[in-house]
């Protein structure tokens, strides 16, 4: 697993609508202008998140969108596959998404390596929440300086 452009983009918005009551519809224009995200992709990615409950949505007037449920409630994890899909590196490892491999009872680097790192990505990403992102957006900890930091295929 490695972070996305879009994982960033998400915790960014997850961060700034984590700070408003569930109840009050932030539109996607007010999302963007706190987060600094342009708004098509922003809603690509509101989409996405609404799609698996993390965010709801409401069109037309007084519309917009919101955390589906209270910021602590919604883990990281449930964050990446939303936006993402897989946290694991492979398919072979992977929960959710999983497709078996012929050598995958003997092979020592799927066993010993890949599940592992799989096992810890999760648990971190599980212990983490909405609420955390929502304490660096009240301390007005901006994500955008990450994505410079993001690792490139063959960079």
């Amino acid at each position: 697993m490695r972070l996305s452009t879009t994982d960033v983009y998400a915790f960014q918005a997850l961060g700034y609508l984590g700070t408003q009551d569930l109840t009050h519809w932030i539109s996607g224009d007010d999302i963007s202008e706190h987060t600094k995200i342009a708004r098509p992709y922003l809603v690509r990615i509101l989409a996405a998140l609404s799609a698996k409950g993390i965010v709801k949505s409401k069109k037309g007037i007084g519309g917009g969108y919101a955390l589906a449920r209270k910021p602590h409630l919604i883990s990281l994890c449930e964050v990446v596959r939303a936006v993402d899909g897989p946290v694991a590196a492979l398919s072979c490892i992977s929960l959710n998404w999983h497709d078996p491999c012929e050598e995958q009872d003997r092979c020592v680097a799927r066993n010993k390596v890949w599940r592992k790192i799989r096992d810890v990505l999760l648990e971190v990403l599980g212990e983490m929440s909405v609420a955390d992102l929502v304490a660096d957006f009240k301390q007005n900890i901006n994500y955008q300086p990450c994505l410079a930091h993001l690792l490139k295929a063959n960079a």
